[in-house]
């Protein structure tokens, strides 16, 4: 497995993931902390790019960070610039899911010069934006699904006394069915894919928001796709179509009857969505 040096001059570890596509994309996994497998190649997406996955500290094969501070979002962000002068890219291309994409705006904001384009997929947006989520609507029209009901119910409940990994892992199953707009086969199987690393979770949060990230973002020149599912009860939809508009290039895409991971739900629509956005660049952005 590939890897390159950080800042602090650990050694971070990547996937690359060659399926026929040159053009290098840089794919960051949510969770938080959750082993990036989760993401296969998003529904193909090899067949057009190449996919540099990195393993975010604590997560894989990359090492628990030093301290908290390093872990955080913001921080790694430090990691990703390492990654892009060790691949040798002028600008970077980045595609983000769910909490991955504080990691690509924490990025986006502190490196503005030298993003060619993000793609952000079905990102938690409140803290963003000034407008109510509508996640209570979405969820109040599952009532009656007793398979939902209990997942939301250990959801709200939250990932007590689950203070090991094991416990955390199991919480996560239990509050999987909540993440997707149905609770088939293929989502059930998806959702036993990549563990989550409790402590690199709470590493990831353990550093405020900057009050002027919005602001900062909204500086961002670069084009900007985010991508919404339309019954997404984890993040709402209003919110994540009002990020889009917070970038100056900014543009929204809703995936009908999916959830939280759309890739996976209606693979053939994201498909749809995110191959045109990522046609106007060049193979190696610069």
């Amino acid at each position: 497995m590939p890897g390159y040096s950080s800042s602090d001059g650990s050694v971070l570890h990547y996937d690359d993931v060659r399926g026929g596509g040159t053009r290098p994309v840089i794919l960051l996994a949510g969770g938080a902390a959750r082993h990036p497998s989760y993401l296969g190649d998003l529904a193909g997406l090899s067949d057009r790019c190449r996919l540099i996955v990195p393993h975010l500290r604590g997560v894989g094969r990359s090492a628990a960070p030093g301290s908290d501070e390093q872990g955080s979002f913001w921080r790694q962000a430090d990691d990703i610039e390492r990654l892009r002068v060790h691949l040798g890219l002028d600008h970077v291309l980045l595609v983000a899911h769910s909490a991955g994409t504080r990691l690509a705006m924490a990025y986006a904001a502190q490196f503005p010069h030298n993003v060619a384009g993000l793609v952000l997929i079905t990102p938690p947006a409140a803290y963003l934006v000034n407008l109510p989520s509508d996640a209570g609507r979405l969820i109040e029209r599952r009532r009656g699904d007793a398979e939902f009901e209990a997942a939301f119910r250990t959801l709200e409940a939250g990932p007590q006394a689950r203070d090991h990994d094991d416990q955390f892992n199991a919480w996560q199953h239990e509050t999987a069915p909540v993440g997707y707009a149905k609770w088939g086969a293929t989502e059930q199987s998806h959702a036993t894919v990549g563990r989550w690393s409790l402590s690199a979770a709470k590493a990831y949060f353990s550093v405020a928001v900057p009050p002027d990230l919005a602001a900062r973002l909204a500086e961002v020149k670069a084009p900007v796709l985010v991508i919404a599912g339309a019954e997404d009860c984890l993040t709402g939809l209003a919110p994540v179509i009002a990020l889009a508009r917070l970038f100056p290039l900014g543009k929204s895409a809703v995936i009908d009857k999916s959830g939280h991971y759309p890739w996976v739900e209606q693979p053939a629509a994201f498909r749809d969505a995110i191959d045109p956005f990522l046609e106007q660049f060049p193979f190696d952005p610069t």
